[in-house]
């Protein structure tokens, strides 16, 4: 059990044990034997030697010593028959063999099966039943004893290690759980970001196809070569709306075949800040006039960040004063800024825990869409930063300079993939949003 131990010296431990049991029984067992039973010298020597030395390959070879030990200690006992052990000794096991097979117990218990085990102690029974019928008269209580106590031994040893083995491979099931989901995470979050661009590009290429198909009738004299051109356009078009929904069907999941309502963008921000001023926290709304048009695509990753840190902010950080800012700098780039301190409310969050991390990964996900950078993290002050750049020229976004924007979530050059959430009661966290905005005005707030 120690073998996988993190400290050097948990891992010596055994080799340790091993060689003071040793260095204790061996210089004891000898003299015992040639004083008290009476053995020869030699005898002794050799008996002494096979009973106690192996117990040091019991660290790495519990089962190849016990085979050793257990025939040196059953020749052992015949051995003492020879001159006869006095009758104030025990036989057939001397209190060294005792201390030596115990201690051969622990080792077999911590690295062999439980059928093994179980044959082990079955056959140290059987060893001191054999003495008990050659020797009925004088055999005492020691091979009772030592049965009782290995038995003890080795099914308490075992069960400590099968409980080590059960929360070792419970850390690694939650390890690869962990993974598993966030991984599972990502996957979800890809496919909710596709099914909504779904209804980008497909209003981009309806409208081609409409233009197609009204050519003809819109331009006077159109030379038939063009006609026939238009009318591969469109059907091209056609074609392709067609393929996008039947990805569409694969990627949709249970309770969302009714989604019918259009993606929303920037002018929905206000009633996102105003949903959550009813919910009691105080936010501000700092939104540029005169943005322009926008690619849809930047439209919605900018509100649907907007969305994610607003919820985090009523769940995580109740009655914090939070700032929302929206703008182009002056490097043409849309700056999404969400701003909250701490929570003012004594009351404990809506929610404890570092959440599913759903929310993050969203931002990451619709920030790279769009070739962007996010930048998140705690405040001094115990609130929380939530910072977006988006471009807001469509020859910026990916696709558009051949590069397919995709880029790898462990390579360190990526601005996302070297954010480190960070959870506290008082700040946003990594989980995903389901705010439902308001869809009246009515409620003001401040601007």
């Amino acid at each position: 059990m120690l073998a996988r131990a993190a400290s050097p010296w948990a891992r010596r431990l055994p080799y340790a044990v091993a060689f003071l049991l040793v260095a204790v029984l061996l210089p004891v067992t000898i003299p015992v034997l040639i004083n008290q039973y009476g053995l020869n010298g030699a005898v002794a020597g050799l008996v002494g030697t096979a009973q106690t030395a192996p117990l040091m390959l019991a660290v790495t070879r519990p089962l190849q010593a016990w085979w050793v030990i257990f025939a040196a200690d059953v020749v052992g006992g015949f051995v003492l028959l020879i001159p006869g052990p006095p009758e104030s000794m025990p036989w057939p096991w001397t209190p060294m063999v005792v201390i030596g097979y115990l201690g051969l117990m622990v080792a077999l218990g911590a690295r062999e099966s439980r059928g093994t085990l179980l044959a082990v102690w079955l056959a140290t029974g059987a060893a001191g039943a054999v003495f008990a019928l050659v020797s009925p008269g004088r055999v005492d209580g020691v091979p009772i004893v030592l049965f009782v106590l290995s038995g003890v031994l080795l099914l308490l040893i075992a069960t400590l290690r099968g409980r080590g083995e059960a929360e070792r491979r419970l850390v690694e099931q939650e390890t690869i759980s962990e993974a598993e989901r966030a991984r599972r995470t990502l996957l979800e979050e890809r496919a909710r970001i596709a099914r909504e661009l779904h209804d980008v590009v497909a209003h981009h290429m309806s409208v081609i196809t409409v233009q197609a198909d009204s050519a003809p009738y819109r331009i006077p004299d159109l030379p038939e070569p063009a006609r026939e051109e238009f009318a591969s356009i469109a059907a091209g078009a056609r074609e392709s709306l067609s393929e996008m929904r039947r990805l569409l069907a694969l990627l949709r999941s249970e309770g969302t075949e009714g989604e019918r309502a259009p993606q929303p963008g920037l002018d929905r921000v206000p009633q996102l800040v105003e949903a959550t001023v009813r919910a009691g926290v105080p936010a501000s709304l700092s939104l540029a006039a005169g943005l322009g048009a926008l690619p849809q695509a930047v439209e919605l990753s900018a509100y649907r960040i907007v969305q994610e840190a607003l919820s985090n902010v009523v769940r995580h950080a109740p009655g914090a004063d939070t700032r929302v800012s929206v703008r182009v700098d002056e490097e043409g780039l849309l700056n999404v800024l969400i701003v909250n301190g701490p929570p003012t409310h004594d009351g404990s969050p809506v929610e404890r825990g570092e959440g599913t991390g759903h929310g993050l990964v969203g931002m990451r996900e619709r920030v790279r869409l769009t070739n962007g950078t996010l930048d998140t993290g705690p405040l001094p002050d115990g609130g929380f930063r939530v910072a977006a750049r988006l471009p807001t020229r469509a020859d910026d976004l990916p696709g558009t300079d051949g590069r397919d924007g995709t880029t790898d979530p462990t390579d360190p050059t990526d601005p996302a993939a070297t954010l480190t959430p960070t959870t506290t009661a008082a700040t946003a966290t990594a989980e995903s949003a389901t705010t439902t905005t308001a869809t009246t005005a009515e409620t003001p707030f401040r601007s």
